[in-house]
């Protein structure tokens, strides 16, 4: 079955919990989570993002975490990413650096992927982050923008501040906090988890872009890919990145392949030599996703819907009936009991 939530790397959560100040223990909180408090950073380690919600939900228990988010995003630099942060600095421009995280963020997390898309206005920088909007979940995507907008400024040669920021999720109780940290308007409620950034910007050129240097990291990252890659079958690659894109509606080829670094012709071709379907691997994809979540009680019939890409829950309905037999909710009252 589909991993819904998938991991990050533990640097995130011990920026976070470090940004939390005097106001918790932060030796208990990192051996809650199963790290050592006084062992090195290691941005290889691993955490369940479904433990790292829970920890960030603990922590907003404890202490106002209304600014978290952005000072834990604003403590974030380059070197801090390891041979990913040196790329992002050493690119030509913020485009360049951005396209960096956009293919190769993956080696740091299972569970956000990126994208760059132009816009009217300028370029859109969207995290793309499945599951259920809860509370660590939200605290997590503002910290991850935050940090984008960090090492920016650490890379730009002027002042950088996007024209705007999207998040989906609703607005806390004061925003003046995140307008202070971005320094441009801040739109709630939206339909994507984004930064927008002036041509302007994003053109500009990086205060020490190098090219010979951003060939040999590159050369680095892309070896790390492979061996990531090689990890996993053409199959569960294919899945996994359908399932990221399944809450932006149904899967097309082209988005798929875009998001493994392949042309559609080629997808096509090896998913073919695999005896695989896309369409299929779609079907199967909805209906392992939907499964998993039912076996979950914080997800709604509605989000679930949603996550699995279906507009209505009465489609979903329908479609899982036609999949298991029964209807979302018989099944999970077969999975967790009346």
């Amino acid at each position: 079955m589909i991993s819904r939530m998938g991991v990050v790397t533990s640097l995130f959560v011990r920026k976070m919990i470090a940004a939390t100040g005097d106001g918790v223990d932060q030796n208990a909180l990192l051996t809650s989570i199963g790290l050592d408090p006084v062992s090195d950073t290691n941005v290889r380690t691993m955490v369940a993002a479904s433990a790292y919600y829970d920890l960030l939900e603990r922590i907003a228990d404890q202490i106002d975490v209304t600014d978290l988010p952005l000072k834990t995003g604003g403590s974030m630099r380059c070197d801090d990413y390891g041979a990913l942060g040196l790329a992002f600095k050493a690119a030509p421009t913020l485009y360049g650096s951005y396209s960096r995280v956009e293919r190769y963020a993956r080696l740091w997390t299972s569970v956000v992927q990126y994208e760059l898309r132009s816009a009217d206005e300028g370029t859109l920088f969207i995290m793309h982050r499945t599951g259920a909007r809860r509370l660590g979940l939200r605290l997590s995507n503002e910290a991850t923008l935050a940090s984008a907008v960090s090492i920016a400024r650490e890379v730009c040669p002027v002042g950088f501040a996007p024209l705007e920021v999207h998040l989906k999720h609703s607005a806390p109780k004061t925003i003046r906090h995140h307008q202070r940290y971005f320094g441009c308007k801040v739109v709630f409620d939206s339909d994507l988890d984004a930064l927008l950034i002036s041509d302007a910007a994003i053109k500009q050129p990086n205060r020490i872009g190098d090219e010979g240097i951003t060939q040999y990291l590159i050369g680095h990252l892309e070896g790390e890919l492979t061996k990531l890659a090689h990890n996993k079958s053409l199959e569960e690659l294919t899945k996994d990145a359908m399932a990221h894109a399944l809450s932006e509606g149904l899967p097309r080829m082209e988005d798929v392949a875009k998001r493994l670094g392949l042309s559609v012709r080629s997808l096509h071709r090896r998913l073919a030599e695999e005896g695989l379907n896309f369409q299929s691997l779609t079907e199967t994809t909805r209906r392992e996703l939907a499964e998993g979540l039912l076996g979950d009680e914080r997800y709604s019939l509605a989000e679930i819907a949603f996550l699995t890409g279906f507009s209505e829950q009465s489609s979903f309905s329908r479609a899982f009936k036609r999949w298991a037999g029964d209807t979302p909710a018989t099944f999970r009252r077969s999975l967790l009991g009346p």
